[in-house]
């Protein structure tokens, strides 16, 4: 029995456009894979919960896959090479044994990327606050907090992709953080906190929050905000993490030079 022509030509057409359709319905490849880190051994925030949802949702909208842990043995070397970027969200506390701080250490300095969130800064109440080398790769220590009151953000990397996004003058509530020297020279400072528009800062007029920097061949980034949980659901705070998550990884461009 012979098929008519037209028939075979809608057949094949029905084939085309079911290839098409599950191309279109098959999840994109993942540009990166990133790691939310969150063990805290002092004291534990609130909003971390929220912040791993919040960057899980980043991730599928934005093309890169997230997977979270408090497990600190996965710090090994293989386990850390599947990864572009680590992020510690609010981790307290000595939170990685010497094993483990090598293998960090080493995923940094061959070109890995550190995304730091608030409590993730070093000090002997935040975190790492006796690793050496991670206040050397931080660049300041926590001291003490305000209240969460608010006050004005202002952006002095107008081309960060985690500053760019945002108001020259940014208001916003946050615990704001003081540290014992500001990191100025040592790393690219993106933003500073006006300590004329609350009450509670110490660091006087140079008061940065936000702030990147090169280690080896790697990059790391740190953001002072995102204390509450509201931080969370906040748009201008989701593009400012969600930036500098890209540029700690490496995908987005940013200049790492300190500025003096």
């Amino acid at each position: 029995m012979t098929i008519p022509r037209n028939v075979l030509w809608l057949c094949a057409l029905l084939l085309t456009l079911n290839a098409s359709v599950r191309a279109q319905t098959r999840p994109a490849a993942a540009d990166f894979n990133a790691l939310v880190f969150s063990k805290t051994v002092m004291f534990r925030h609130a909003s971390i919960t929220n912040g791993i949802a919040a960057i899980q949702r980043l991730g599928a909208e934005n093309r890169f896959r997230v997977e979270a842990t408090e497990d600190a043995s996965c710090f090994t070397p293989a386990n850390l090479a599947k990864y572009r970027v680590v992020i510690f969200l609010s981790t307290s506390g000595d939170i990685l044994n010497e094993e483990q701080q090598a293998a960090f250490k080493s995923f940094i300095e061959h070109g890995g990327g550190l995304a730091a969130i608030h409590a993730a800064v070093a000090g002997d109440v935040a975190t790492e606050g006796s690793w050496p080398w991670y206040g050397g790769a931080l660049c300041a220590r926590f001291t003490n907090h305000s209240a969460v009151v608010q006050a004005t953000v202002e952006i002095e990397d107008r081309k960060n992709p985690s500053t760019a996004p945002l108001p020259e003058h940014w208001v916003r509530a946050d615990e704001w953080y003081n540290f014992i020297s500001t990191p100025r020279g040592w790393a690219r400072v993106l933003a500073s906190v006006d300590e004329t528009t609350y009450t509670g800062g110490t660091m006087g007029k140079d008061h940065p929050v936000a702030w990147c920097k090169q280690v080896g061949k790697g990059r790391i980034w740190y953001t002072a905000l995102g204390h509450t949980e509201a931080s969370f659901t906040e748009p201008l705070f989701l593009k400012h993490l969600l930036g500098g998550i890209q540029s700690a990884a490496g995908t987005k461009r940013a200049d790492f030079k300190p500025l003096r």
